[in-house]
């Protein structure tokens, strides 16, 4: 990219939506297209952050899934349901942490059909070190105020729970 355009261009897409006679649709575009132009760019961000960890954001988010666990440990399907990913992405993610010996699969105690994925502890560690690069260099810098952060949040929460992401 070649830096900021002088004209923002969901806003034009927005005024050829209503000028081809989609007015009733071209407001729900905009939201839309920005919330996905807006994820882009956060996760944009994230990841360049998480780099230097060896992590991306996807891998992040499973070292802190187990982190904030009370035993450090969950089973694979529990994790899954968690992160909202199908179970082969969350494979794909454990098998790469499991690699650097961040992340390791134990047996159930009580139930040999069941897999636990546990945090170790140079995950612990690694965990902690990119969860204050994102703190510092992401979420206190997100070019969002407390109040739009706050009132953001609460409209897609919305938006989640009425489209089943969550009860």
């Amino acid at each position: 990219m070649n830096g900021p355009l002088s004209r923002d261009p969901i806003a034009q897409a927005r005024e050829e939506w209503v000028s081809h006679g989609w007015e009733s649709q071209a407001d729900a575009m905009a939201a839309i297209t920005a919330v996905l132009r807006s994820a882009a760019i956060f996760l944009q961000r994230a990841e360049g952050i998480l780099k230097p960890h060896g992590l991306s954001f996807a891998r992040f988010e499973v070292l802190a899934l187990l982190g904030f666990s009370s035993r450090g440990s969950l089973p694979m399907s529990h994790a899954s349901r968690l992160l909202q990913v199908h179970a082969t992405s969350l494979t794909n993610s454990v098998d790469r942490l499991e690699a650097k010996d961040l992340v390791r699969r134990v047996a159930h105690p009580s139930d040999g059909r069941t897999r636990l994925l546990e945090i170790t502890p140079a995950g612990r560690t690694l965990l902690e070190q990119a969860r204050a690069d994102l703190n510092e260099q992401l979420f206190s810098d997100s070019k969002l105020s407390a109040e739009d952060s706050r009132q953001l949040f609460e409209i897609l929460a919305r938006l989640r729970r009425s489209s089943g992401d969550f009860l």
